[in-house]
C-alpha cells in the first residue's frame, strides 16, 4: 500500500523538548527544568469568572473572532500597556499564541517564500513555516550581541525570496530582549526590503529590564506587523489555551477565514476567564503580573549566579523565565550534557540544539518552578560537574 503521509510532514523532526518530558514522567525523583510553564496557579478571580460563566450556562460558541468584550479589552490592553493601536474588528482570539503563529504563517507563505527565523528560538517556528509551504531561514543571534538581531546580520540573511521576519522578544530560550533603540536600528532594513514582521510577544509582561517595547509601536511599523500574544505566561493560564493576534486588515481577512474553517472559535469559558484577567488588571495595575515578574527575576538571578559559579558561562536573562548556559567548557555539547545529566542525576534540561543550530553548545533551564526545586537541581548539577571534571 502506498504511503499517505505528505513529504512536509515526513521531513519534520520530532520536538527536541518532548522526549525529555516523557522520560521525566516515568522517572522517580526526577526534577524537571524543562517545562516552559508558570508554576503559579491561575489567579482566583480568573478561575472564579470561568466558574460563574459555566453556572450561567454560557457554554455556547462565541462569534468566530471571539467575545466582543474580550477583543475590546485586548485592544485597550495593547494600547495602554504597550502603545500598540489595535482594532477589535481586526483582532482574533485564538487557541493560544500557537494557533496565532500557525494562522499567520498559513496566510503568508507561498512556495518559495523564505521566512527569517532568529535562532535560538521557540521550537515551533521553523516547522510551522515548513508546514505552511514556506522555507525557514535561520538568522543566528549570539551571546556576544545579547542574542539580539543586529542590522548587519539581518541584512546578510535577506535574499530576493525573503518575505517575513519572525521577531520573538523576550526570547525563549535565551531570555534576551530588544530595546527601543535596537528595534529602531533594524527598521530601515525591514522597510528597505519590504518585509512583514511577525512579532511573538507572549513574554512581553515578563520583561525585567525597563518595559517591553513592541516594534508595532514604532514609526510606521504597525502597518507591516502582526502582533501575537496571549494569557499563558503572564497570567499563569497555559492550560486555558487562549491567545490573540492583531494583524493589518488585508492579512487579517485571510487569517480570519483560516480560523473560521479550522477552529471556529476559542473555548468560551477560557474567553470569559481572559476577559476577567484584563478587567481586574486594569483596576489594580496588574498587580498579580507584577508579583510573578518580580519572583521570576529573583529566580533568574539565582540561576545565573549558580551556573557562572560552576564555570558554565550564563547570559543574564532580561525577560521570559529561562537561562541558557553554555556547556562548552565541559567538553560536551548540549545534547550529551542533557542526556547524561538526566541519566546520572535525574535533572531534566533541554539541549540547546532543540532551538536551532546556534544553541548546540547550550542547554535551556526553565526557572518557572519552586525555589526548593531549583536549589535541589543546582545541587545535583554541581555533583555532576564535579564528576565530569574528575574524568
Amino acid at each position: 500500500m502506498r504511503s499517505f503521509v505528505n513529504e512536509r510532514s515526513k521531513s519534520l523532526k520530532p520536538s527536541g523538548i518532548r522526549k525529555f518530558f516523557d522520560i521525566v514522567q516515568v522517572m522517580d525523583g526526577a526534577i524537571s527544568l524543562g517545562v516552559g510553564e508558570p508554576d503559579f496557579v491561575t489567579p482566583w478571580y480568573i478561575r472564579d469568572a470561568a466558574v460563574r460563566s459555566i453556572k450561567k450556562g454560557l457554554t455556547q460558541y462565541t462569534g468566530n473572532r471571539g467575545l466582543p468584550e474580550l477583543r475590546e479589552n485586548i485592544c485597550r490592553y495593547m494600547r495602554e500597556r504597550f502603545a500598540v493601536e489595535c482594532e477589535p474588528e481586526h483582532t482574533i482570539v485564538t487557541v493560544g499564541a500557537s494557533e496565532a503563529i500557525d494562522l499567520t504563517l498559513r496566510a503568508v507563505c507561498e512556495a518559495g517564500d523564505e521566512i527569517l527565523v532568529p535562532e535560538p528560538c521557540y521550537v515551533s517556528y521553523a516547522p510551522t513555516v515548513t508546514l505552511s509551504g514556506g522555507t525557514p531561514v535561520a538568522l543566528q543571534c549570539v551571546a556576544d550581541d545579547a542574542f539580539i538581531i543586529t542590522p548587519e546580520r539581518l541584512e546578510a540573511a535577506i535574499t530576493p525570496s525573503t518575505k517575513a521576519l519572525i521577531l520573538a522578544y523576550p526570547n525563549n530560550p535565551t531570555g534576551g530582549i530588544m530595546t527601543k533603540e535596537q528595534l529602531e536600528a533594524i527598521i530601515p532594513v525591514i522597510e528597505r526590503h519590504d518585509l512583514l514582521v511577525i512579532s511573538d510577544e507572549i513574554y512581553a509582561e515578563l520583561t525585567y529590564v525597563g518595559k517591553h517595547v513592541s516594534i508595532a509601536s514604532l514609526g510606521n511599523m504597525r502597518a507591516r506587523t502582526v502582533v501575537i500574544s496571549g494569557f499563558s505566561k503572564a497570567f499563569a493560564m497555559t492550560g486555558w489555551r487562549v491567545g490573540f493576534v492583531c494583524a493589518p486588515a488585508e492579512l487579517d481577512d485571510a487569517m480570519f477565514k483560516i480560523h473560521q474553517y479550522g477552529i471556529m472559535c476559542a473555548p468560551r469559558v477560557s474567553q470569559h476567564a481572559a476577559a476577567a484577567a484584563l478587567i481586574e488588571g486594569f483596576s489594580d495595575g496588574f498587580s498579580v503580573v507584577e508579583e510573578m515578574r518580580a519572583e521570576y527575576a529573583r529566580r533568574g538571578r539565582f540561576m545565573v549566579n549558580a551556573f557562572n559559579s560552576l564555570g558554565l558561562k550564563c547570559f543574564q536573562p532580561r525577560g521570559a523565565f529561562y537561562v541558557f548556559p553554555s556547556v562548552e567548557a565541559t567538553g560536551l555539547d548540549g545534547e550529551e550534557f542533557a542526556n547524561r545529566l538526566l541519566r546520572e542525576e535525574k535533572v531534566a534540561v533541554v539541549p540547546g540544539s532543540a532551538f536551532g543550530e546556534a544553541g548546540k553548545n547550550h542547554v535551556r533551564c526553565s526557572y518557572a518552578t519552586s525555589q526548593e526545586n531549583l536549589s535541589e537541581a543546582i545541587g545535583r548539577i554541581t555533583d555532576f560537574m564535579q564528576k565530569i571534571t574528575k574524568n
